[in-house]
């Protein structure tokens, strides 16, 4: 036992002095990459997989430290076997992880820098959902940012048309052909309408809360689009982003929203006024 002891503190004792910045700067990017890979998956259920495999990746090697070489070939086998698993089981949240790292500000292209006005666009939008918010008439708007919504425009009709209100309004209009889809809206462009998205699979959500709102909240949970949605039963406007639906929009709050869609006052996005529905409820 005292031998094992000894072979171990000499095993130690060579590593620290080997040790070097180089090693110390892979140590810190490997701790960098497990701490955002947590933070990427908090309150899913792959970061309690994912704090498992770690376990594990630990116990394997404290079994070759020590010298345990058959625990340590079927802690590996485990591990392997684990990755494959975890890949197939957890691949929509993998996938967000994944888009979320993408629309990551460290790897946005530089724009032109030219500023166009959308105070048109605007104002049309704004009258269309307080005019369909006051006589209840159903409505999801989604608007594209930098993930493109390709696969869900092909879900939907091409309209390519100018935003206009009674365009909008007409659209959603109850029994028109389009009006039970979402309507993709691209800068100054109605690209289409009658699209459909994802549900949300949130079990936390309010029972009052409709096949528009899941939807909404579907979309915003793997894009970084806005999206909003007019209750048909009250007439309720509401906000989902990034996961996160806002609902009570006045005319203050909605215009807000419309501003820092199109980036009128060249602000960071941040949450606006009303009751937030979280991805935790």
């Amino acid at each position: 036992m005292d031998m094992g002891l000894t072979d171990l503190f000499d095993k130690i004792s060579t590593i620290n002095l080997n040790f070097t910045i180089l090693d110390a700067i892979d140590i810190l990017l490997v701790a960098a990459a497990i701490y955002g890979l947590l933070k990427l998956t908090q309150k899913t259920r792959a970061s309690q997989v994912l704090k498992g495999l770690g376990i594990f990746i630990i116990l394997t090697q404290l079994c070759k430290i020590i010298g345990l070489s058959a625990m340590s070939w079927a802690l590996n086998i485990l591990i392997e076997a684990g990755v494959i698993i975890i890949v197939i089981i957890f691949q929509p949240e993998i996938r967000r992880a994944l888009e979320h790292v993408g629309r990551n500000k460290l790897f946005r292209m530089v724009g032109t820098g030219e500023v166009k006005d959308y105070s048109r666009e605007i104002e049309e939008i704004e009258r269309a959902v307080l005019d369909m918010s006051k006589h209840k008439v159903g409505a999801l708007i989604v608007f594209e940012n930098r993930t493109g919504l390709n696969d869900v425009i092909e879900s939907g009709h091409i309209v390519d048309a100018r935003i206009t209100s009674e365009l909008l309004e007409n659209i959603f209009f109850h029994n028109a052909p389009l009006h039970d889809g979402a309507m993709i809206i691209k800068g100054d462009r109605i690209v289409a309408a009658g699209c459909f998205l994802p549900l949300s699979d949130n079990r936390n959500l309010s029972s009052e809360l409709g096949t528009r709102h899941r939807a909404a909240l579907g979309i915003s949970e793997v894009s970084d689009a806005r999206i909003l949605v007019v209750s048909e039963e009250n007439g309720v406007i509401s906000l989902a982003h990034e996961g996160t639906l806002t609902r009570y929009l006045d005319i203050k709050s909605l215009h807000e929203t419309l501003e820092t869609i199109y980036n009128v006052r060249g602000r960071s996005s941040k949450r606006i006024g009303g009751k937030a529905w979280s991805k935790n409820g």
